[in-house]
C-alpha cells in the first residue's frame, strides 16, 4: 500500500491540472536543463490545497536537483536562514512556504543571495565590525505564498518565474482521485471519483483526504469498491451536501444572516462571532463561498449574496442585490 509521501506525483507528466502553468513551466525546466544551468527563481501563489509543495519537489525532480524545505514561520533571525544557504550545492533548489511570513532581517538579506549569489554578513560587533560577503553557488528559491500581495515589492519583483494556480475542475480532481486510489490499491469508479470530485471545493488536498474517509466507510460497510452510492452515503455521513458545504460553511452564512442581518460585517468581528481566527476564515473558509457566490467582500465588510439566502430557503425582503 502507498504511503503519503508516495502519492505525490514525481514529475510533471503526473502532475494533474494547471494545463497552461505545466505547458510554460515545461520549456523553462528544458532550457534551464540544456544551459546546464539553475532554473529562474519561481513564486508560486494560490490558496492552501493547490498543489504549490507538489510543483515545487517536481520542479526539483525535473532538474535533477535537491530540494531543501523550509518555511518562512521558522527562519526567525539572519542567521537561520545563512546556514541554509551555505549548505546548498549549485543547482539546488531551496523552498520556502509561507514566504510571505519571513520577518524583514531575513528577508534582506536574500536580496544579494537571489541576485547575485552573494551573503552578506556582518561579523563582530561595534567600531571593530565588517561586512563578509560570501559567495553562494547558483540555486534556484522557490516561494509559496497564499498572500502575495503581503510580499515586498523589492522580494516579489527578484522572482523572475511567477505563477498562480486556480481552482480545479471537477474532472480534473477525479483524475487526481483515481491516481491517488490506484496508489493506495483502492477500487473506485469514475462515477465514484466524479461524486467525491464534486464536494472537493476544487482542491487537491481536500479530495485525496475525502478519498481516504470514503475508503474508511467502504472497508467498515463490508464494500468492495466504492462506487457512486457508496461515496454519496460515506459524504452524507459526513454532512457534506452535493456543493462541497460544510457544517462550518452553514455555520458561518447563518451567523452572518442572524446576528448581522445579512452583513456587511467586519472580519475579526465575524472571527471573533464564530470564535475562529480570522487569517483561518479568509483563506480556508471565504474563498469557496465567494466562488459559490454565497458570500462577497465589500468595503465596510462581509456580506451575504441573493442565493445565500435561497440555499436556506428564506427570503430577506429588505436586502438589495
Amino acid at each position: 500500500m502507498g504511503t503519503e509521501k508516495d502519492l505525490r506525483p514525481q514529475r510533471l507528466d503526473d502532475y494533474v491540472g494547471q494545463d497552461e502553468i505545466k505547458k510554460v513551466l515545461r520549456v523553462y525546466l528544458s532550457a534551464a536543463t540544456t544551459r546546464g544551468e539553475a532554473l529562474d527563481h519561481v513564486l508560486l501563489t494560490g490558496y492552501p490545497g493547490l498543489g504549490k509543495t507538489t510543483l515545487a519537489h517536481i520542479i526539483a525532480k525535473e532538474l535533477g536537483s535537491q530540494i531543501h524545505v523550509t518555511s518562512g514561520a521558522v527562519l526567525e533571525r539572519p542567521g537561520d536562514l545563512a546556514a541554509i544557504l551555505t549548505n546548498l550545492s549549485e543547482r539546488d533548489v531551496l523552498f520556502i512556504d509561507e514566504i510571505h511570513r519571513l520577518p524583514t532581517a531575513v528577508e534582506e538579506i536574500l536580496y544579494p543571495a537571489m541576485e547575485d549569489f552573494k551573503l552578506d554578513l556582518v561579523v563582530g560587533k561595534g567600531p571593530g565590525a565588517r561586512l563578509l560577503r560570501l559567495s553562494l553557488p547558483r540555486f534556484t528559491l522557490v516561494g509559496a505564498t497564499t498572500r502575495s500581495g503581503l510580499l515586498s515589492a523589492p522580494l516579489r519583483d527578484r522572482f523572475g518565474i511567477h505563477f498562480k494556480l486556480d481552482f480545479y475542475s471537477e474532472e480534473d480532481l477525479a483524475r487526481i482521485i483515481r491516481q491517488t486510489a490506484s496508489l493506495l490499491d483502492i477500487p473506485v469508479t469514475e462515477e465514484g471519483a466524479l461524486e467525491i470530485a464534486r464536494r472537493a471545493r476544487g482542491t487537491p488536498r481536500l479530495a485525496n483526504r475525502l478519498l481516504r474517509r470514503v475508503r474508511d466507510f467502504a472497508v467498515v460497510h463490508g464494500h468492495d469498491s466504492i462506487t457512486r452510492e457508496v461515496a454519496r452515503q460515506a459524504l452524507l455521513l459526513m454532512d457534506l451536501d452535493d456543493l462541497g458545504l460544510g457544517p462550518f460553511d452553514r455555520r458561518l452564512i447563518i451567523t452572518i444572516m442572524e446576528k448581522f442581518n445579512g452583513g456587511p460585517v467586519g472580519l475579526d468581528t465575524l472571527a471573533t462571532a464564530l470564535c475562529e481566527d480570522p487569517r483561518t476564515l479568509e483563506d480556508v473558509y471565504e474563498p469557496f463561498l465567494i466562488r459559490c457566490g454565497f458570500i462577497r467582500r465589500t468595503p465596510r465588510g462581509r456580506m451575504l449574496t441573493e442565493r445565500a439566502y435561497q440555499y436556506f430557503g428564506v427570503r430577506r425582503k429588505d436586502a438589495l442585490f
